[in-house]
């Protein structure tokens, strides 16, 4: 497929990054990205809020900061209209919590509920954080915990303890705004936020450019509470076991700590609104956690960049 391009377009299909980025002048260029997806919660409130963080997170991953929304969703002929409105609410107010506005949208007929948004942001070219650029020694930083995608899959089977649901809820609403400009005040080079892909699949597009691997301390990587628990258990999206095979037979991920199956999971699960995977100099990294600390923000130290390729699991 051959598209239009321009010397304007920073970041676009060729790079596979977060988002598209397109330079207005020296040191402004604009932040685009879409997503949307159907209900991971029965609370049609918290989806709306949840999808709009997904959405922003984007933005944030690539150092931005958001200014205008589109809400994008479908619903079906038959759905009450007060749970339209209450999603489409739960969307406007998490926009609003992230300093941006939704200033319209677009709605279509679609038997099963989706929505999301499509967010424009604004950053500095000059201190951009896409996926690659990260360099050997650089410590790895990951700003929320993993497992939302086994507990909500527990939840649509009956099967989740509320306390688990509601730690995965708070966690999937927490936007990325403050850890962003966090990470961008302690000079990380390179960022992405954990979504579908899993953890893995995430970490290893930042290993795509630059002769770099990743080096991952299964020990330091934090869970929501249940998450292990479910896995254990056999609860696993359907997603979690496509992101595990991708990887595994393309020989980009080794073990060479000994793990069992539900930890080798949770490497994979996907994550709605997940954190933010930072890789910062390691001259900066204590300051960086110290400064996350101090903002009540959460923050890990889960490894290193090294030289190489693909991911070790140690």
């Amino acid at each position: 497929m051959r598209l239009p391009t321009s010397p304007h377009l920073l970041i676009g299909l060729e790079v596979s990054d977060d988002a598209a980025v397109y330079q207005l002048d020296a040191h402004t260029a604009l932040v685009q990205t879409v997503d949307f997806f159907p209900p991971i919660v029965d609370d049609p409130y918290a989806f709306g809020a949840i999808a709009a963080a997904n959405a922003l997170s984007d933005v944030y991953a690539m150092g931005g900061r958001p200014i205008l929304a589109l809400a994008i969703a479908g619903f079906p002929e038959d759905l009450d209209p007060a749970i339209g409105a209450a999603i489409l609410q739960g969307g406007a107010d998490k926009v609003a919590e992230a300093g941006a506005v939704v200033a319209g949208g677009h709605t279509v007929v679609d038997r099963e509920p989706k929505y999301g948004l499509c967010v424009t942001g604004l950053v500095d070219p000059a201190q951009m954080t896409p996926k690659v650029g990260a360099r050997p020694g650089d410590r790895l930083l990951l700003t929320k915990p993993l497992g939302a995608g086994l507990i909500t899959t527990a939840a649509k089977r009956g099967l989740a303890n509320a306390a688990h649901l509601e730690a995965a809820v708070a966690s999937m609403l927490r936007l990325n705004r403050r850890a962003a400009e966090l990470a961008a005040e302690t000079g990380a080079r390179a960022a992405t936020d954990i979504t579908g892909y899993g953890l893995l699949g995430h970490a290893a597009e930042m290993t795509r450019i630059g002769d770099v691997g990743l080096r991952i301390v299964a020990s330091a990587l934090p869970l929501l509470p249940g998450a292990l628990e479910y896995a254990r258990a056999g609860i696993a999206p359907g997603g979690l076991r496509r992101n595990q095979r991708y990887l595994e037979e393309r020989g980009a991920v080794r073990y060479i700590a000994a793990l069992d199956e539900a930890q080798r999971l949770l490497l994979f699960d996907p994550q709605t609104s997940g954190g933010l995977l930072l890789a910062v100099p390691p001259d900066r990294a204590d300051e960086a956690l110290r400064r996350f600390a101090a903002a009540g923000e959460p923050c890990w130290d889960i490894g290193e960049v090294i030289a190489g390729a693909g991911i070790e699991i140690v």
